[in-house]
């Protein structure tokens, strides 16, 4: 019997969460017979829009609108799907689904316990990691009445589906690289995503080397000309206080298509895609640079280790990455989001003197990690397909489908 189901997300939004919103729309319309959607479009933060159109983007249109006149109908839904922090989890269906993706440290904040509990019937997210740390994070609490509650954690079902493999084929983009030997970096500024000691390590590394440029593929709020003069002038700013420097440093500002992005991943001169941020939920740009062919230099640590390994001959999974040493220490105080980020969590620090090393070691052993990253490109090409991703993540909401009777309103 088909399920009215209620997406609700960020499903045009250029984010992360607006890409989780959107596999889930995806992976759910491969099994119409079982689903019926509609859809609540949320905006996430300074994050820009889907511009232009499409068929997907008509269809997101289409179920909102049809939504809106359903429940002004007084139409109820049987799940809904919503693809936000837990913070904003709320009971909108029988069965309610949350879909989550922003763990990056070692621990939830309690009103995610909380919310969870009291909101949902299930969590997925969209790696190991994440998982892991949903399930075992507990505080020792007190109840209503004053008991002492001791482990207190999630207490619903959590699942990880990971992302699939979406190819597109290459799009013209004006880069006027004047370097051979060029390294990206796809980031927002901002404190979790470790770009000022990114940009200041490696120029240190390649100050008189006038063959080596970083790509910078970066923005401080959206994609916006304010926001392209802000980030000019920040980027400007912190390469003066490096002076006399040979290597140089492209900034690429603006929405670029998923076809303009192969294209970075697979310009031939760029020797690999860097990322030494503090922690991913997934880690998005890693692996579509791995499914392109693209050599990592990152940490074996957080959501990236769903895809970065592979089993060797013995069956233990080995990372086929550049590998940077990293420390787990508390986060800093200005990465703090009360609610959303502990200022008791920890992450990855990434070790200065081992990326520069392994920047090195990347020219060196050219040869080395572009098999490297050619092994990693086939495991997921082979493991990561659409069909068995969109799979596991209807199998997951479809699970769901007969909790309704078990449901206990206390």
């Amino acid at each position: 019997m088909t399920k009215k189901i209620l997406l609700k997300g960020p499903l045009l939004s250029r984010s992360g969460y607006g890409e989780q919103a959107r596999f889930a729309l995806r992976a759910l319309r491969s099994r119409p017979e079982l689903f019926d959607i509609y859809i609540i479009n949320i905006p996430w933060g300074n994050t820009g829009h889907i511009a232009g159109d499409s068929e997907e983007k008509r269809f997101i249109n289409h179920c909102a609108m049809k939504a809106a006149q359903h429940v002004q109908q007084g139409g109820t839904f049987d799940i809904s799907v919503q693809v936000t922090i837990p913070n904003e989890f709320e009971k909108i269906a029988p069965v309610n689904i949350g879909y989550t993706a922003g763990i990056e440290t070692t621990k939830i904040a309690p009103i995610w316990i909380q919310k969870i509990n009291e909101m949902v019937d299930k969590v997925i997210v969209v790696s190991s990691h994440s998982k892991k740390v949903l399930e075992q994070t507990t505080y020792d609490m007190k109840d209503q009445h004053g008991n002492d509650v001791p482990g207190w954690g999630v207490q619903v079902p959590v699942e990880s589906v990971n992302y699939p493999v979406r190819t597109s084929e290459a799009e013209d983009i004006e880069l006027n690289l004047e370097t051979d030997n060029n390294f990206l970096v796809i980031s927002q500024w901002g404190p979790r995503k470790n770009l000022e000691n990114t940009i200041k390590w490696f120029v240190e590394k390649f100050h008189d080397n006038d063959t080596v440029g970083l790509v910078l593929k970066t923005n401080v709020a959206r994609d916006s000309i304010t926001d392209r003069e802000f980030t000019t002038k920040r980027l400007e700013a912190f390469l003066n206080t490096v002076p006399d420097r040979k290597c140089k440093v492209y900034l690429v500002h603006g929405d670029l298509t998923p076809g303009q992005l192969t294209t970075l991943y697979t310009h031939p001169t760029m020797k690999a895609l860097i990322n030494i941020g503090h922690g991913e939920g997934f880690g998005l740009p890693l692996f579509e640079a791995a499914y392109n062919g693209l050599p990592l230099i990152t940490t074996t640590w957080s959501g990236q280790l769903d895809f970065i390994t592979k089993p060797n001959k013995k069956g233990k999974n080995v990372p086929r990455v550049a590998a940077v040493d990293y420390d787990i220490k508390p986060v800093q105080k200005e990465a703090v989001w009360p609610g959303v980020i502990q200022e008791d969590s920890m992450w990855a620090f990434a070790r200065e003197a081992s990326f520069k090393r392994v920047l090195g070691e990347v020219l060196e052993k050219e040869v080395h990690y572009t098999k490297e990253a050619e092994t990693l490109k086939n495991h997921i090409l082979e493991n990561f397909t659409e069909e068995k991703m969109y799979g596991e993540f209807v199998d997951a909401v479809g699970e769901m489908e007969n909790l309704e009777d078990d449901i206990i309103i206390l």
